[in-house]
């Protein structure tokens, strides 16, 4: 790799990378310079995300058990950047709330990213940082979503409080809004079309997100090593429209 690529030489976990936006990061990581390290819970996809990008890693890691992140730091090494785009969605009304359900939410969107920061700490260079991934649901409380907005919130706190303490290491997050990511591809082509539009009139610019947009900000937020305890927001204005 070139030198004068922005992240060259570096070594950047991706948390939640072996698909949709975490793929698309490690995918913009690697073409910016740096070897991104694909982490998921399951290392079979972790690894066939991996061979699709030259010189790609890939690690086990579950955000969500702290032993798990102990041993994927060890056993990756020394890092520059880490960004984790995990989440366990719970989109029910309050009504229907599940206890169980609702305390993983939180393990991956909150408590996850705290116990890593606990131990990214030892491992993440001091001029690095970690970028975490916040929602427009946390600006645009709806019913059925209390759950992913709540969790989507905290993580905007988490990055000021993590920052103060983590300092000189940055702590930063990207609130997107809603992202033609591969993840609504489940629904079917007509289905997801229509979900698109509508979305897309809901905000002002008058389109939904491409994952583009998002690896944009991440890579500008991996470089902006004056930025730190701050949510960007990457939703066409949609919590404001």
């Amino acid at each position: 790799m070139s030198a004068t690529l922005p992240l060259a030489s570096q070594n950047i976990l991706i948390i939640g990378g072996a698909r949709d936006i975490g793929f698309a990061i490690a995918n913009a990581i690697h073409e910016a310079g740096a070897t991104p390290v694909i982490g998921a819970r399951d290392l079979v996809k972790a690894r066939e995300a991996a061979e699709r990008i030259p010189g790609a890693r890939a690690v086990s890691i579950d955000i969500t058990d702290e032993d798990s992140i102990v041993r994927a730091l060890d056993e990756v090494g020394p890092l520059d950047h880490i960004v984790t785009t995990a989440s366990a969605h719970h989109n029910v009304p309050v009504s229907q709330l599940d206890h169980d359900h609702v305390v993983s939410a939180f393990e991956a969107k909150v408590i996850g990213p705290m116990l890593l920061a606990k131990h990214a700490a030892k491992t993440v260079r001091p001029d690095g940082s970690l970028l975490l991934f916040s929602g427009v649901a946390a600006w645009n409380p709806s019913p059925g979503y209390a759950v992913m907005g709540i969790t989507n919130g905290a993580v905007t706190y988490a990055v000021t409080h993590l920052a103060k303490e983590l300092a000189p290491i940055r702590v930063n997050a990207i609130s997107p809004g809603i992202i033609d990511s591969g993840s609504w591809d489940a629904m079917g082509d007509n289905a997801k079309h229509e979900f698109l539009e509508d979305s897309g009139r809901a905000t002002l610019v008058g389109r939904v997100g491409r994952n583009d947009d998002i690896t944009r900000a991440a890579l500008w937020l991996l470089e902006g090593s004056f930025v730190t305890g701050e949510t960007i927001h990457v939703d066409g204005g949609a919590r404001i429209a």
